[in-house]
């Protein structure tokens, strides 16, 4: 296990989950058993998050693309989320844990009873501060900035806005979390190396990380590695490197 500097702890770390298929698959397994092994990693990446004073932790839970799966896999990934707010919500809220969605929850084919999970997990934390756990459900970034581009525009229309003041910042305040740091460190599992519609707008001047290990087999010496390594880069956000 890498050695973290304990004075340079990323404020916000976005995780995209990825390798769950392919780590069932491997193992001659259907790919919900993927899914469900990369639960208690989770946790353990939350309860690390929490020792290392993290404030925030976003996770990549499922995409607005992730509908043209199976409908056996859809159909899982939706009782699974829905079973495991139930679960482990009162642990979350124990631990002084905020949970907060981004994503769209109206879409329609988004269960009523995961809905409501949503909603009274949300409710039961809403006052916590030790740390913001984001999950990005039915989440796409594409759609996110259309939405927010969406909204300006007929704010301007009404007369509400000038056009001149739509800025960056207006973008910003009108993404489904107006009020969530950029994040500093994205890391994604599996190999892959590709953001997948994840955070474009917000992830500008993130440092990226990208490992090689499936989520399932997924750790605490892992996620230390990755913290590692964003602590031994220089972010410079687009300007030069000094002297």
């Amino acid at each position: 296990m890498s050695e973290i500097d304990t004075t340079r702890i990323p404020r916000h770390v976005a995780i995209i989950l990825d390798g769950n298929g392919r780590w069932a698959n491997a193992r001659g397994l259907p790919r919900t058993a993927g899914h469900a092994q990369g639960e208690p990693v989770l946790f353990d990446v939350i309860e690390a998050a929490l020792d290392l004073g993290i404030e925030w932790l976003t996770a990549y839970v499922f995409s607005t693309e992730n509908w043209s799966r199976s409908p056996e896999e859809v159909a899982f990934l939706m009782e699974f989320n829905r079973d495991l707010l139930r679960r482990r919500r009162d642990d979350m809220n124990e631990w002084g844990i905020r949970i907060r969605f981004i994503g769209d929850r109206d879409d329609p084919r988004v269960p009523d009873a995961l809905r409501t999970e949503i909603a009274e997990a949300e409710a039961l934390t809403v006052a916590n501060t030790r740390m913001n756990l984001v999950f990005a459900f039915n989440y796409g970034s594409r759609g996110e900035i259309a939405t927010a581009a969406q909204e300006l525009a007929a704010r301007v229309a009404a007369g509400e806005l000038l056009a001149d003041d739509v800025d960056v910042d207006a973008v910003s305040r009108h993404l489904y979390a107006s009020d969530m740091p950029d994040p500093d460190l994205l890391i994604r599992t599996s190999g892959e190396r590709r953001l997948s519609n994840f955070l474009m707008w917000q992830s500008a001047y993130s440092e990226l990380v990208f490992t090689d290990v499936l989520w399932p087999d997924f750790s605490r010496d892992v996620f230390a590695d990755c913290i590692v390594e964003y602590q031994n880069r220089i972010r410079r956000f687009g300007g030069a490197e000094e002297a």
